[in-house]
């Protein structure tokens, strides 16, 4: 068959998959603390054609990390942090960091997500307040504090650059990379009263969306007409009925 079909299908793929990163990326435009993904492209040689065929990879997915836009609540459980350091939660799957800071209290005082996760402080124990003693003041650095008394620390944690970050369900991410506490609070620190958004553009996604529409469009008009082609040879260079 001829290569063309090939890379024609390889690259409808790479397309749908954009699409589908795209989609994802629009539905979670208002979502807290999401980040947005992108998607890597690079040429895969075949090895096992008699000649060297490009092919279009399925592309590598990479999460971005440039901050969204900080929003005021004025909700005292809520927090945002400030330069590049992450919250810490505990799931089932273990240590998931995120930037969604909307906090709540068990009535027991622990300090959960929105999801039921409890927050960590720097050693990755959960936070625990006082339930009956009113909102907390949360500090630059973290610190809790309840009617003058301090109760711990919301942890923040620093992640390498260069680790890849792997999505846990929408605002979360778990790093191949141990994270480490981060200590410069002139650096990195949160702000009460305030959550951050999405770093989606909704705008510049759909753009992105449309011509990742029309590529894919144009690529399966390419493989009709090769398909096309290829059926015409055979019909003329086929035996005669």
């Amino acid at each position: 068959m001829q290569s063309s079909l090939y890379v024609t299908l390889s690259s409808q793929m790479a397309f749908q998959k954009r699409m589908d990163t795209i989609a994802n990326n629009v539905a979670n435009a208002s979502t807290p603390g999401f980040r947005r993904e992108e998607i890597k492209f690079e040429a895969m040689m075949s090895q096992a054609a008699s000649e060297s065929v490009a092919f279009a990879s399925p592309g590598d997915a990479y999460i971005k990390r440039d901050p969204g836009q900080v929003i005021h609540t004025g909700n005292p459980l809520d927090v945002a942090v400030q330069g590049e350091a992450w919250l810490a939660i505990q799931t089932p799957s273990g240590t998931v960091y995120t930037r969604d800071g909307r906090m709540q209290i068990t009535p027991d005082g622990q300090l959960q997500s929105v999801a039921g996760y409890p927050f960590l402080d720097v050693g990755g124990a959960p936070l625990q307040i006082n339930p009956n003693a009113g909102p907390p003041q949360i500090a630059t650095d973290g610190m809790i504090t309840q009617n003058g008394n301090q109760l711990g620390a919301i942890g923040l944690f620093t992640i390498d650059p260069r680790a890849k970050l792997s999505r846990y369900e929408n605002s979360g991410v778990i790093p191949d990379q141990a994270a480490v506490p981060e200590l410069d609070f002139n650096r990195s620190g949160i702000t009460q009263g305030h959550i951050e958004g999405s770093n989606v553009n909704p705008m510049w996604e759909m753009s992105q969306l449309i011509m990742a529409s029309r590529s894919y469009d144009a690529v399966s008009n390419s493989m009709d007409q090769s398909e096309d082609s290829l059926r015409s040879a055979i019909k003329a260079l086929g035996p005669s009925s």
